[in-house]
Order: structure tokens, then sequence, then C-alpha cells
């Protein structure tokens, strides 16, 4: 007879399980999308892979096809600048992604160890600011961009989310009191200064919470829309969503073209979806240093 310990992890696992293709199907079928000829999109709908699985929508969204060849396709003739929009969006997700996850380390390690008049009124502040959407901050933000001649540029895209967020802030902080105090103790005795000891001694400690900020905000500033919708309206300043929100709107509302959508958007999943392979055994790996030998 099975004992009571595998029964309750058989049933972990089958929800492990579960849950990870209920996660992974969407994904799943966007390729599936991708991949199937326009004439068979709606023919062929219950079938889990194409009949005939095609890699011509991925060419009509790079425009390597010409106009006639794509409407023939079952296409509308449109393409997006890919490469362009795919540079803008790594510029704004990088920048935002590199400048805010140090500003927030430099503000948590401030909250964490440094001593000065109004830093618990200054960290409740940051956490109130938890509670505040984001959606409340976007008309002043995008009224001063545009008092400040800041539209349609890369600095108006970026400005508003560079320096930091609270929930960063408040993670950090956290990750920073946990630090063993006898390592700094020790770093001072050798005559290290705070900016030292910050540079030197807690950054390399802190790889692991460092690099998961660093790409929960690529991933977020990625797929970020609105935004780079209000500001970035200009051939130069598109990002990539932004760019597939066009290649829709190209197309007849009577027939949406839903094959090339799901091919631009399988083609902008590809660098976040490399960024975690490359990265995330890094990440497991620093979650697992302790900070001593």
């Amino acid at each position: 007879m099975f004992s009571r310990t595998s029964i309750g992890r058989g049933v972990a696992w089958a929800a492990l399980a579960i849950a990870l293709a209920l996660t992974i199907f969407p994904f799943y079928w966007m390729i599936r999308t991708a991949l199937t000829p326009a004439a068979d999109l709606f023919s062929g709908s219950t079938a889990l892979w194409p009949q005939n699985p095609t890699l011509i929508n991925f060419s009509r969204v790079l425009g390597l096809v010409g106009p006639e060849e794509a409407r023939a396709a079952g296409g509308s003739g449109a393409h997006i600048n890919f490469l362009r929009y795919t540079v803008n969006s790594l510029v704004y997700s990088g920048s935002i992604a590199v400048v805010q996850t140090f500003c927030c380390a430099m503000a948590g390690y401030a909250f964490a160890r440094l001593r000065f008049p109004g830093r618990d009124l200054a960290f409740g502040v940051i956490i109130a600011a938890l509670m505040v959407p984001p959606i409340f901050t976007l008309l002043p933000n995008f009224v001063l961009a545009k008092q400040l001649g800041l539209l349609n540029t890369i600095p108006g895209l970026v400005l508003p989310s560079l320096l930091m967020t609270p929930f960063a802030v408040f993670f950090l902080r956290q990750f920073f009191l946990s630090i063993p105090r006898e390592v700094e103790e020790a770093a001072m005795l050798e005559g290290v200064g705070p900016w030292g000891m910050f540079w030197r001694i807690v950054l390399p400690m802190s790889r692991g919470p460092l690099i998961t900020i660093g790409l929960t905000t690529i991933v977020w500033s990625w797929k970020d829309y609105l935004w780079p919708l209000l500001v970035g309206k200009g051939e130069d300043t598109r990002v990539l969503t932004v760019g597939l929100g066009v290649f829709l709107q190209q197309s007849p509302n009577r027939a949406p073209d839903w094959t090339g959508l799901m091919a631009g958007s399988v083609l902008s999943v590809v660098p976040v979806l490399l960024l975690l392979i490359f990265l995330g055994k890094r990440l497991v790996e620093s979650l697992n240093f302790s900070g001593l030998k």
C-alpha cells in the first residue's frame, strides 16, 4: 500500500504538472497559430497542430515578402519595422532595468543601514506608494513630459520609471537587513567607508536579489504598452508592443490578421525568453548564496 507521504507527493506533483500545463498552453497555442496558414485558421481550429505548418506569417511580419505575396498568403500586406522596434524595446527596458536596479539598491541599503533624520518617515512614504495604482500617475507624467518637450523621445519614455519603484526598494532593503553585520564591521575595521561598503561588500553579496529585480523589471518594461503608446508614437521611438498594435490596426476590421499578429508576438517573446534561459541558472545559484563561507 502507498504511504500518506507518497500519496501527498503524487498529488503535489500532479497539481504542479496541471499548473505548468495551464501556464504553457497559451504560449503553445500562440506558436501553433503563428505556424497556421491564414486560410486554415478557422477550418482547423480544433487541431492541436496545424495540418500545413508554414513560416510565411513570420516572413510577412518581418517584411521579407512583397505586399502581393503577403495578401496571397491571407494577410493584409502590412509589416512592421521589427528590427527597429526591437532595438527601441531593448533600449527602453534595458536602461530602466539597469538604472532602476542600481538606484533601488542604493536606496534600500540606505534605509537598511544608514541613520539619518526622517528615515522611517521616508520609508513609510515609499511603502504607502505601493498602494497607489500606476494609472493615477499616468496623466501627470504625460503632462510633465509634454511640457518638457519629451514626447516622442527615448528620455520621455524611460524617465518616469528610471529611478525607483517602491517594491524594489522594499525588497532590497529586506535583503540588506539579513546580511550579517559582522561582515560590514570587519570591513569597517579595514577603513572601508559607507560607499566602499556598499560597492565592494554589499553589492557582490546581493547578486541574487539584484538579478531578480533586474529580470522582473526587464519583463515588466518589455511588455509595457500604455505609456509607450502615449509618449512614443513616432517611428524612431516606437517599441515592439506598440508596433504589434499598429500592425493589427493595419488589417481590416472584418478580418483581423491573427496569424500575423501571433507570429509577431512569438518573435517579441524570444529576446526575454533567451535572457531568462541564460540567466535562470545563475539566478538560482545566486539566491542560494548566503554571504558566509
